[in-house]
Formats: C-alpha cells, sequence, structure tokens
C-alpha cells in the first residue's frame, strides 16, 4: 500500500507542477482552486486501477460517487471563476508574500494543496485495498456522502442564481439552504468525506486511520482555513446587512433561522 500511497502523491503533484507554472505566467494563483478536485481523484483513480482485479461493491460506489462529486465541483469553480482573474483570499496572500509570490506559490499554495489533496483521498486507498462485504454501515455512508453531493450542487446553484440576479452588490443570499446555514455548501463537503471515511472505516483493516485524517483534515479545513473563517473575515465590512443575517443563521450546520428570520 505504501508505493500505491507514493504514487498517489506523485500523481497530485504532478497536476500541481505544470498548473503552477502556467499560474506565474498570468498571475493567478487561485488557478489551484480549479484543479483541487482533480488532484483528489486521479490518485483515486489510480488506486482503482491497481486493485481493477478485485474491486468490490463498496469500491465501486466509492469511486463513481468521488468522480461525480469531482467533475462536478471542477466544472463549477471553472465556470464561476472564468473572467474574473485572481481571486480576493489570493491576491491577499499575494501581497503579504512579495516578493517573488510566484515562486514561493509552488509550494505556499499549489505544493501544500496537493499534499493535502492527498491526504484527504485517503479513504479510497484503504477501502480498495481491503475489499469485504457491504454492512449497514455502508448504506449510512452511501446516504451521507450522497446526500452531501447533493446538498452541496444545489447549494452552489442556489447561489450561483442570487449573484446573476442580485440587484445590489451588497445584498446578502438568505434564501433557500442559505436561510438554514450561512455556508451550506461547505456542509455538503464535509458531509461527502465523512460518508466516504464510513465507508473506509466499514472495509475494515487500517481503513479507521485513514477515514479519521481525511474527514477531520477536511472539516478543519472547511472550518478554520480556507473555507468559513476566510469568508467571514471581512465579509460583515463589505456587506453590513451580513451582521444581522449571521446573528439569525447557523453558520454550519443547518439549522433554522432564529426568530425575526426573514422567509
Amino acid at each position: 500500500m505504501l508505493s500505491l500511497a507514493c504514487l498517489g502523491l506523485a500523481i497530485a503533484l504532478g497536476l500541481a507542477l505544470p498548473v503552477w507554472a502556467f499560474s506565474v505566467v498570468v498571475r493567478d494563483a487561485s488557478l489551484a482552486d480549479r484543479i483541487w478536485p482533480l488532484m483528489i481523484a486521479a490518485p483515486a483513480l489510480a488506486y482503482a486501477g491497481a486493485h481493477a482485479r478485485v474491486l468490490d461493491a463498496r469500491s465501486v460506489w466509492m469511486l463513481g460517487l468521488l468522480l461525480v462529486w469531482a467533475c462536478r465541483l471542477a466544472l463549477h469553480i471553472g465556470r464561476r471563476n472564468w473572467g474574473h482573474g485572481e481571486d480576493r483570499r489570493y491576491q491577499a496572500m499575494r501581497a503579504r508574500n512579495e516578493p517573488h509570490f510566484g515562486l514561493k506559490s509552488l509550494y505556499l499554495v499549489f505544493g501544500l494543496q496537493a499534499v493535502l489533496a492527498w491526504i484527504v483521498g485517503w479513504p479510497l486507498l484503504a477501502a480498495f485495498a481491503h475489499p469485504s462485504p457491504l454492512s449497514w454501515l455502508d448504506v449510512l455512508a452511501l446516504l451521507l456522502a450522497g446526500g452531501g453531493v447533493v446538498f452541496e450542487a444545489v447549494a452552489d446553484a442556489q447561489l450561483a442564481r442570487f449573484l446573476r440576479n442580485a440587484r445590489r452588490e451588497d445584498a446578502v443570499m438568505d434564501r433557500g439552504l442559505w436561510a438554514w446555514s450561512r455556508h451550506p455548501n461547505y456542509f455538503g463537503e464535509a458531509c461527502v468525506w465523512w460518508g466516504l471515511g464510513l465507508a473506509a472505516l466499514s472495509a475494515g483493516g487500517w481503513a479507521v486511520v485513514w477515514c479519521l485524517a481525511s474527514a477531520l483534515l477536511m472539516t478543519v479545513l472547511l472550518l478554520k482555513v480556507s473555507g468559513v473563517a476566510l469568508l467571514e473575515h471581512d465579509i460583515a465590512e463589505r456587506r453590513p446587512a451580513y451582521r444581522s443575517y449571521a446573528a439569525r443563521t447557523s453558520a454550519f450546520i443547518p439549522w433554522p433561522p432564529r426568530r425575526g428570520a426573514r422567509p
């Protein structure tokens, strides 16, 4: 398994390197976001290929769901960012790390994301290496991961429609799933990885280690690093109405709005 894991890391880094080189030319380090899902999916395909003769039903549904997640998210991010230049978060990172941010982004952005993507994909490596009969835990895992993919896709679609139709720049999205959570897309993303982690746990072996490392890492990233915390850092200053929205709406886990919320 170690040699296959190393191959997965090499694939993730191999995807990151040419995109990093192109990002230096166009001065857009946020290109890393567009290949993030691919840096998880490509190693998983390699793991599946190495175990093609012994793939069980669990491995098949895990791989299929992962590919659906990766393709949808990559297309969504690519379409959302097309023509908008470097994302504001990466512009701030660039300002903090000048001079020579282009070179530094090789390890600060692309190399780091490749390693994180490799770790996040560990549940598939573990499950593929330990084929075993399906159990009740697989049913729960499939419902959680599949529901997460749908939840995230619906949240992204609702936000995209709102941004297209918003009449004011400081308008706040507080409809649909966004009335129940300030970050329903990130909640759906977390569900995907906890679901895949549970499936790896059901496979047995050393899966519990892979499961916890991947799901916990993704949750920390979503809550404390590149997700909720980073997005909410200055949003209240840019959108004053966000303060009242935050006061009545759960930050992450969907929950009915507090009294006084708009329908």
